[in-house]
This record gives structure tokens, C-alpha cells and sequence, in this order.
């Protein structure tokens, strides 16, 4: 490799690492006064190349970022990018912050991080409860979705203080089997229990995921136990399959029955899709508004702002800062101590961190409402015209109902027997998707719903247009040839 750095062709979206050569390669470029970053842009506008090996590509501006801002990554959940995010990336960094969350120490960075989450609030519909201004409730933007596991050490709290006498043994966290691991990760971090209800069967019907029945179900066996529901982490739109837990319903039960059960919702990925109102209702505004204790939503998913960039409301901010709030002696302060401003600080681990309301400050001040709401529904209307590619499609069959901006299907045998035998058609599957790894002009994620094995298509980065689309239904049809020829089936 020498002193060269490869270049990534503009097809290729994976990054084919090789880890002792790049190893080797950075080594040297590190010890070099320059490097070639004026070679980041392609002649080609839409498939730029990265020039740092074991990057794959970026977006039309030559930024060289992961994989998963390329047109043709359809993985995981592509991250946002944006040149208003590029921007503030650079200048909070040249800006001798403390970062201490703390109003006194960077009141700038505090202020600002009030305002754009009021901003933020408005944009997506919530109730002024949650409105930095009043008070009451408010917002915080933490590194990603899974800093809001702190809201389980707040609903710990509020429930031991309520429930005296109930040991930390039988406290359990309740997910279910589309929850994202982040949940079972805070049972792990806090020594807790963790049950996961299973909604799989509902996912693969409707799409709804987990009802109230379910939830009252549940606690009933729990309580029988001698174990303490305390917190239920909803989701409105899973990773899995971008299923929906009805919140509202949810919300009722516990209202109801379990007053002192927090309602935690992760709306990481599909929650900006409130931003647009014809799609509130299914994204379970109501019933947030009128029962989540928390709500996160990541604007670094289809928000057109860069990693790293959740947003977290709470309902009661008392609740989740008498959990947290530890204050040395050092870093006490007048308005601190008459609560006259916001300390960051008591509302997440750390005590510094970086100037990111500025990030979102940029993205909205410069895309405004209506931009914003067009990314949103372009990126659904892209997932809708390949959905329509596999309900025309013979041998290829939904395994859920499309949730917003993902479709997850499977390719059918072409032997009638075998299409009734599970493990017989999540072998052709497996196999079909080892083919799909194989091409480097996009990428795809597996995933299991129950035991069926199947494949994501996730629309999400703001460059993808409908061609792009057209071009991997083409790589993916090729691709199930190829597979049926390898199998040994016939034409």
C-alpha cells in the first residue's frame, strides 16, 4: 500500500477492512505533515469515495463518514448528515467550552439547549408539559437513545419512595421482545430484573406490539411472584420491524391499575416522524402526551443532524434530577441553588459534555418546519415504492406490515413443500442474505421475528432518490437468482 491512500470506488458502500494493512497505512499517514484530503471529492456528485481506509463512502459533499449516510445504505438506521451539522461540529469544537452542564460555567450552552428543545417540542406536537418554559417537564439532549436507561433510575427511585419497604430483589424492568437492547442493558448496569413480554406473534399480524391486555397480564403473573413491575420501556417503532407499542392503551392501564409504574417511550427512530401531523396518531402522539413519564427521539435518525444527537423529555423534571443530583461543594452556585436556571448536569451520568444544542440550532434554523417534514416523507414515500416491489413480487413475501420508512420481508422457496417448513425457508434465506453481503453496492441487515429469519430494508439517508431504490431492488433480484441457482433450483 505504501505511502498511497486507496480509493474507494463510488459503488461501493461497505467498508471492506483489513485491519493489519490499514493499521499500517494510518501509521504512516500519521507521521506525514499532510494528508490528501484534498483528493475526498469524486467526479462523481452523487457517489463520492472516502480517502481513510476503512471508511466507506459519505454523501455528495466528499464528508467522510460511515456507511450508513451512503444513498445505498438501506442497514441498520442510517444517520443523519448534513453540512449544517459538518458546521457546528467544527465550530463547538473550536469553542473553549467548559462543558460542565452547569448554567454558570457555560450558560451560553445552556440556554441555547432550553430553547432549541422548546423548539423541538413544538416541532413534533408535545404537550407544553413537556416545555422547558414551564417548568414542569422538559427536554436534554444526551449522546444517543440509550442514555435515556437513566430515566429507569429515576423511575427506580420514584417507586422505592412510594412502595417503602419494597427490596431492590424484586424490582423488574419490563421490555418486550422488540424492545431495543439498551433496556436489558440498564437491567444489567443496575443489577435488576428484566422480563421481555412477548409481542412477536402481534408484529408479524398488525404491526402494533403491546397492548394493555398484554401489560395487565403480565403484572398480574409478576405480582403472584412477589416481583415489582416498576418502569415499561414502549417503543414506537422497533428495530426489528419498526413495530408500535400502543401507547395510549398502555398508558391507561397503568393509570388505572399502576399508578407507580413509569412509562418510558423510545422513539428513537420513528419519533421525528411527528414532526409531520398526518402521521401522529399512528405514531402514537396522543397517548404520549397524555401518559409518557419520558420520550426520546434521535434527531440523528432521519433528522438531518449528525451523530451524536438524542433528545430526552420528561414529564416531571423533579423526578428525574432528585435521582441524579449529586452536588460537591465545588461546584455549587447561587443560581444553582435557588433554581432559578437549568444544570444539565442532574439530568443525565455526565458531568461535561459537548455543545450540541448549537447542532440542532443550525439544522433548524436552516431547514425550517416544512424541509424538515419533506425529508420525513420523502424517506417514507422511498420505502413505500419498494414495498410495492415485493407485494408484486411472487417469490418474495412481507413478514411484517411496513412501519414508516422500513419494510422487512423474505424471499419464498419455489417448492411448495418447503414453503411450509420453517427451518427450510430460513435456511434459503440465510443463504440469500450471505449473497446480498456479498455485493458491495448496498447494504442490508438481518433480523428474527420469533424464529422467522428475515431482512431489513431501512430508508433513511437524505441523499437516497427514488433510482437508488430501483438499483437495489435490481442487486436484490440478481441476487435471488443467484441464490436459487446455488440451491440447485430450477428456472
Amino acid at each position: 500500500m505504501g505511502d498511497k491512500v486507496e480509493e474507494v470506488t463510488g459503488d461501493e458502500v461497505k467498508p471492506f477492512i483489513f485491519a493489519e494493512k490499514h493499521a499500517r497505512s494510518l501509521s504512516k499517514a500519521a507521521g506525514r505533515p499532510k494528508s490528501p484530503i484534498a483528493r475526498s471529492h469524486s467526479s462523481s456528485p452523487t457517489r463520492p469515495y472516502s480517502p481513510v481506509p476503512g471508511y466507506a463512502n459519505g454523501q455528495s459533499s466528499g464528508h467522510p463518514n460511515g456507511f450508513a449516510i451512503h444513498p445505498s445504505c438501506f442497514a441498520y438506521f442510517p444517520t443523519a448528515c448534513s453540512f449544517e451539522g459538518i458546521l457546528e461540529d467544527l465550530l463547538s469544537s473550536s469553542t473553549s467550552n467548559p462543558g460542565f452542564n452547569q448554567w454558570f460555567a457555560s450558560p451560553a450552552c445552556t440556554e441555547l439547549e432550553v430553547v432549541v428543545m422548546g423548539w423541538a417540542a413544538k416541532l413534533f406536537g408535545l404537550h407544553d408539559i413537556f416545555w422547558n418554559v414551564n417548568e414542569v417537564g422538559g427536554g436534554v439532549i444526551q449522546t444517543t437513545a440509550s442514555d435515556s436507561a437513566l430515566t429507569v433510575v429515576a423511575a427506580r427511585t420514584r417507586y422505592v419512595n412510594e412502595h417503602p419497604g419494597i427490596t431492590l430483589e424484586s424490582l423488574i424492568i419490563y421490555v418486550t421482545t422488540q424492545t431495543h437492547s439498551f433496556g436489558r442493558k440498564a437491567a444489567m448496569i443496575l443489577g435488576l430484573r428484566v422480563r421481555a413480554l412477548d409481542v412477536d406473534e402481534t408484529v408479524t399480524t398488525d404491526n402494533t406490539g403491546l397492548t394493555g391486555d398484554g401489560l395487565i397480564a403480565a403484572v398480574k403473573e409478576d405480582h403472584a411472584r412477589g416481583l415489582h413491575p416498576f418502569v415499561l420501556i414502549a417503543t414506537v417503532g422497533t428495530t426489528s420491524s419498526g413495530a408500535i407499542d400502543q401507547v395510549a392503551d398502555l398508558g391507561a392501564a397503568i393509570k388505572k391499575n399502576y399508578p407507580s409504574v413509569w412509562l418510558h417511550v423510545d422513539a428513537a427512530w420513528a419519533g421525528v416522524t411527528l414532526a409531520c401531523p398526518e402521521y401522529r396518531e399512528i405514531a402514537q402522539l396522543p397517548g404520549i402526551n397524555e401518559s409518557a413519564d419520558s420520550l426520546c427521539i434521535n434527531f440523528h435518525k432521519r433528522g438531518l443532524t449528525n451523530f451524536d444527537t438524542s433528545a430526552l423529555w420528561v414529564r416531571e423534571r423533579k423526578q428525574l434530577i432528585d435521582a441524579l443530583d449529586i452536588t460537591p461543594e465545588f461546584l455549587r452556585t447561587k443560581e444553582g441553588d435557588t433554581g432559578t436556571v437549568i444544570d444539565y448536569r442532574n439530568w443525565h451520568l455526565s458531568l461535561g459534555r459537548r455543545f450540541r444544542s448549537l447542532k440542532l440550532w443550525f439544522v433548524l434554523r436552516s431547514f425550517g418546519v416544512e424541509s424538515f417534514q419533506a425529508n420525513i416523507r420523502k424517506c417514507i414515500a422511498l420505502n413505500n415504492s419498494f414495498t410495492e416491489h415485493i407485494r408484486a413480487s411472487p417469490i418474495f413475501e412481507l413478514v411484517t406490515p411496513p412501519s414508516f420508512a422500513l419494510t422487512v420481508f423474505r424471499l419464498l422457496p419455489r417448492s411448495s413443500t418447503a414453503a411450509g417448513e420453517l427451518d427450510s425457508v430460513n435456511a434459503l434465506n440465510r443463504e440469500f442474505y450471505s449473497g446480498l453481503q456479498t455485493r458491495s453496492s448496498l447494504v442490508l441487515t438481518q433480523t428474527l421475528i420469533g424464529e422467522v429469519f428475515c431482512i431489513r430494508f431501512a430508508v433513511g439517508p437524505s441523499r437516497t432518490e427514488q433510482s437508488d431504490i430501483e438499483d437495489a431492488w435490481g442487486v436484490i433480484k440478481e441476487t435471488e437468482e443467484s441464490t436459487f441457482r446455488n440451491m440447485g433450483y430450477g428456472h
